[in-house]
């Protein structure tokens, strides 16, 4: 008994660190151990053969510098466009800036394919705007860039257009006193959110280079398409897979480098608030100009996801859609809600620690990073072969398997938004409670989490959304009977009805917009 309460008193007083390092079994059993059972798998029976004769075959590797070229072709374009506009809708004197910023914002929680049958629905045969060219232009590689890029600018835009609010407002107003707006923009603020647009290019190159969804509809191949055919197509191979995922980590680990080296610690600053407002930066002439560029911007996404409710409508896709949705709209919602829930539990955990710089903390993150970075196909092989096991059918053999996929990849998402809210709140309150005698857990419960409370909602909704347009993590790992809408929709395409497909697209745009709408009225409440 003696042993007992020494352990339990040992307990109360380290219970920071305990409770990390629960956190952080929990991360490595969901990020890394799959990683590592990846790399066992290589060394099992033939595997090695098979990685020599899939890895020496000339296409592998040309199909593998062409999906390098596509997705760097998918962030210049991004920065490209989302940097001059994060800067207009963030400090410019642009009217309804915000309004334009979310409906700018909108299309990167939707499942870009989605936004490919969209345009395909605007362009393609028998479409609003039906043209020879525009569908040969469409399905394309520049169509995919384009498609793609218009997908996932919404990242950049967003973080460079917070990030300026991090800026010391007494270094703008300094060079606004001896240059005009647009020296002090491209002199000033642009280098100053440079952490951001790291940040930004670093998510959407993972994003595009695992994009699965956009190439494969629009007839482009990528080379995580050539690992998920190794899966779940004709060509299964699993031993081939396993081989051909190696080039792939070996990218998320020069991702993982990129963005240690390029924003580290300073990342956690890129969402930080500014001290007191500066007037708008104005344009002048340029005013009309820029108002044009900002409207094109925020109509432009709506294009696609128009066309796809005017087809469900004329083609009667909505009366059809009982017979084909089935439950695969609260699969997706369930798999998002439990996922969301696990990642919010850890972001709290180990994005308080990394935000205060505890010992174990910034490794984690840099763990979570690297599930992140590290493409869909590569992290849903390594969860196969973690789980298919017939001792762990209770896990694979049900929707829970695809909660922990997502908790592994979008982990970051969470732990970065919590660690940004963490590090913008005083440690005062924490060191008080302390000196008081407030154990860790009595102060996450009294102080932490009802101070950081909507930080900690925002970490758990972009989790949710996130979860809920994911489709190469859920395409590899659902269940028999239980595919989300994005795979129902996905598996639908090729021979679906078009109306009814275009129905359930609509279907997922509702359910995202839906669940946003909740999040934001609930983030966003006065408090009484």
């Amino acid at each position: 008994m003696a042993a007992g309460l020494g352990w339990a008193l040992a307990l109360r007083r380290r219970e920071e660190p305990f409770l990390l390092l629960a956190a952080g079994v929990v991360l490595a059993a969901v990020a890394l151990v799959p990683l590592m059972f990846l790399g066992g798998e290589l060394g099992k029976g033939d595997a090695l053969r098979h990685a020599a004769h899939a890895l020496s075959a000339p296409r592998t590797w040309a199909l593998f510098v062409s999906s390098l070229g596509f997705a760097t072709a998918v962030t210049v374009l991004c920065l490209a466009i989302g940097l001059p506009l994060g800067l207009l809708l963030g400090r410019a004197d642009v009217p309804l800036r915000r309004v334009a910023l979310w409906l700018h914002a909108f299309p990167v929680f939707v499942p870009p394919f989605l936004l490919a049958l969209g345009w395909f629905h605007v362009f393609g045969r028998g479409g609003l705007a039906a043209s020879t060219l525009g569908a040969r232009l469409l399905f394309s590689w520049p169509g995919a860039v384009a498609v793609l890029a218009l997908a996932l600018t919404p990242v950049v835009t967003s973080l460079v257009a917070v990030g300026l609010q991090a800026i010391d407002p007494s270094l703008e107003e300094a060079a606004l006193l001896v240059a005009g707006p647009r020296r002090t923009a491209a002199g000033i603020l642009l280098p100053l959110v440079r952490p951001a647009t790291a940040l930004a290019a670093l998510v959407v190159f993972s994003l595009a280079f695992s994009e699965l969804g956009v190439p494969m509809f629009l007839r482009v191949p990528v080379y995580p398409g050539m690992v998920f055919s190794r899966l779940g197509g004709v060509d299964y191979a699993p031993g081939e897979a396993f081989a051909l995922a190696l080039p792939l980590f070996a990218v998320a680990v020069g991702l993982l480098l990129f963005e240690r080296r390029a924003a580290g610690r300073r990342s956690f600053a890129v969402l930080g608030l500014r001290s007191r407002e500066v007037p708008d930066l104005r344009l002048g002439h340029w005013r009309p100009v820029a108002i044009v560029f900002t409207a094109a911007a925020a109509l432009l996404p709506v294009a696609p996801l128009a066309a796809l409710v005017i087809d469900a409508a004329r083609g009667h896709g909505f009366s059809e859609l009982a017979q084909w949705i089935g439950a695969s709209a609260w699969n997706s919602l369930f798999d998002a809600l439990m996922a969301a829930t696990l990642v919010l539990a850890l972001s709290v955990v180990i994005g308080h620690a990394a935000a205060r710089g505890r010992r174990g903390g910034v490794g984690l993150d840099a763990l979570a990073v690297l599930a992140f970075v590290t493409p869909a196909s590569v992290l849903g092989v390594g969860l196969i072969a973690t789980w298919n096991r017939p001792s762990l059918q209770g896990v694979y053999g049900t929707s829970a398997i695809v909660a922990l996929a997502f908790a592994a990849r979008y982990g970051a998402v969470g732990l970065r938004t919590a660690a940004v809210s963490f590090s913008q709140g005083s440690e005062h309150y924490e060191e008080a409670a302390a000196i008081g005698g407030a154990r860790f857990l009595r102060r996450l419960g009294r102080i932490l989490v009802p101070i950081h409370a909507r930080g900690l909602l925002a970490a758990w909704l972009l989790a949710v959304v996130f979860c809920l347009r994911d489709l190469e993590t859920a395409v590899l790992l659902y269940p028999a009977g239980q595919e989300p809408l994005t795979v129902r929709i996905f598996t639908l395409e090729a021979n679906g009805p078009g109306s009814v497909v275009a129905a359930l697209s609509c279907v997922q745009v509702a359910m995202t917009a839906a669940v946003l709408a909740v999040g934001s009225a609930l983030l966003f409440r006065r408090k009484a």
